[in-house]
């Protein structure tokens, strides 16, 4: 018996099952090739092969976005390409640091240069300052202040220009500054400066000639500007020094860091005749950088004390 489309069973079934099968081929998806991978914050896209076909797998909330083509698989072999961000490898970073070095040990000698130099010309300026009492102390009495002939490193140059008052301490005939800033026993001065006593000085045993008022020549010294240090036994002994020591601190001319007096000669000067030699010694870099009133340059390595 045949159906109304004419056909017979068996054309019939095998009609089915051709339908069926391409439907099938229809909804079936080809394989494909990932080629490249590209990343985002929120979208990670694969780009395939064609012919296209796009899928779109999104994340928004629980959701992730894959967008990709596709195309069928070949017989070549995939390629993945991933990329991320620039970033130093390490011979890069080696040489970055090789060049930090270099650069450093280029600025360090410049470093000690203008160190060197601060150092010299504030001392200089406290040169200028003491010649200027100096001077002004000449004027006052006719002379020079009085030096220690047998040692121009220890001297009475900052009692002289200071001015002193022979008063009675504790029962002791002493010497003190008139800014009360430093005091030495009368009956020591001989032994620490070579010399009975100093001149610019209140005493009651003056002589009617020579019997004018005491008066401080030297003001507005900073605290760095004034040492004091044990001298032949004789603790508390007041110095003019130099503000920048010494600067190094190995340099201790006597035994005591950033004690650094101006080395004065009055008495027998060689440099300056007629007048004084007025000096320090300044050690930078392990080298002796010589400051002094009879020459503008700088000298280097002077034998000087």
């Amino acid at each position: 018996m045949k159906t109304n489309t004419g056909w017979g069973k068996e054309e019939f079934r095998m009609k089915n099952e051709e339908t069926k099968t391409g439907a099938h081929r229809a909804t079936t998806l080809p394989e494909v090739e990932v080629r490249r991978i590209s990343c985002h914050p929120s979208r990670v896209t694969c780009h395939l092969a064609r012919p296209r076909v796009n899928f779109f797998f999104i994340l928004h909330s629980s959701f992730f976005i894959l967008h990709c083509a596709a195309r069928p698989v070949s017989n070549q072999k995939s390629n993945f390409k991933f990329q991320s961000r620039a970033a130093f490898t390490l011979v890069e970073l080696l040489v970055v640091i090789a060049i930090i070095g270099v650069l450093a040990a280029l600025l360090m000698p410049l470093g000690s240069a203008v160190k060197k130099g601060a150092y010299i010309s504030r001392t200089k300026a406290e040169m200028s300052q003491v010649q200027t009492a100096i001077e002004s102390y000449k004027a006052a009495y006719g002379f020079y202040p009085p030096d220690n002939p047998n040692n121009p490193l220890t001297n009475q140059l900052y009692y002289e220009l200071i001015g002193t008052t022979n008063t009675v301490v504790s029962g002791v005939n002493t010497f003190v500054t008139l800014d009360s800033s430093a005091q030495i026993p009368s009956n020591s001065v001989s032994a620490v400066f070579n010399t009975g006593g100093f001149i610019n000085c209140n005493a009651a045993n003056k002589s009617a000639e020579d019997s004018r008022m005491a008066r401080s020549f030297l003001s507005n010294l900073k605290p760095q500007q004034v040492a004091t240090n044990p001298i032949n036994g004789v603790s508390g002994v007041a110095l003019l020094v130099g503000s920048v020591g010494g600067p190094d601190q190995s340099y201790k001319p006597l035994g005591a860091s950033d004690v650094n007096p101006w080395r004065y000669n009055s008495s027998n000067p060689t440099n300056n005749p007629g007048a004084y030699d007025l000096y320090i010694q300044l050690v930078v870099g392990g080298k002796t950088n010589l400051v002094c009133n009879w020459s503008k340059q700088v000298q280097v390595n002077s034998p000087l004390p």
